[in-house]
């Protein structure tokens, strides 16, 4: 076990993620995983222990992100054909991140914010009008959308496998205790 502690386990996979031989599989998950799921844990955390200033930085990276990803949704196509591409997505996702740069607060103050303050009156009345639509078609096929739900239903319960408990052994009820982090300053 002391093994999967070293130097080594960190160093295989630094090659692993840095070689250019292998497929894209590896950074496609480092990707996710440093885009996605480390974010979506951070904040959680944010949100739990209710710290203003860590909720405002991953709302920040949320919009940097969210931006990103609507610009690769176009383009992801054509750019994954770049020799390098997942690479420098996950060295952009990192920099989004890193607290000495700040990205997505760059990404933010210098880019997102201006040309949404610019375009909000355009970008309010296209959201507008998208949701009436949306509501307008949900309610002219009401057959449809019962139909979807009951779908979903399905579809989430059978997903959920049915645990029986042993008899005489009562659930946990009450509320639950956020524990907190030794090496936290915000606790």
């Amino acid at each position: 076990m002391a093994f999967l502690g070293s130097n080594v386990t960190s160093e295989v996979g630094l090659r692993l993620l840095l070689c250019p031989l292998g497929s894209n599989i590896v950074t496609r998950a480092a990707c996710c995983s440093v885009g996605i799921v480390l974010p979506v844990y951070s904040t959680f955390r944010a949100i739990e222990r209710n710290d203003a200033n860590e909720q405002q930085k991953w709302l920040t990276y949320w919009a940097a992100y969210g931006s990103f990803t609507l610009v690769e949704a176009f383009s992801d196509k054509l750019l994954s054909w770049f020799p390098y591409y997942y690479h420098f997505k996950f060295a952009f996702l990192v920099w989004l991140q890193l607290p000495s740069t700040e990205g997505a607060k760059q990404i933010y103050k210098n880019h997102l914010r201006p040309f949404l303050l610019k375009h909000q009156a355009g970008v309010d009345q296209l959201m507008g009008f998208a949701c009436a639509e949306m509501a307008r078609f949900i309610s002219t096929r009401p057959e449809e959308y019962q139909f979807v739900r009951t779908m979903l239903k399905k579809i989430r319960g059978s997903a959920r496998p049915k645990v029986s408990e042993p008899k005489g052994l009562r659930a946990i009820s009450g509320q639950t205790r956020m524990i907190s982090n030794p090496e936290s300053d915000h606790d």
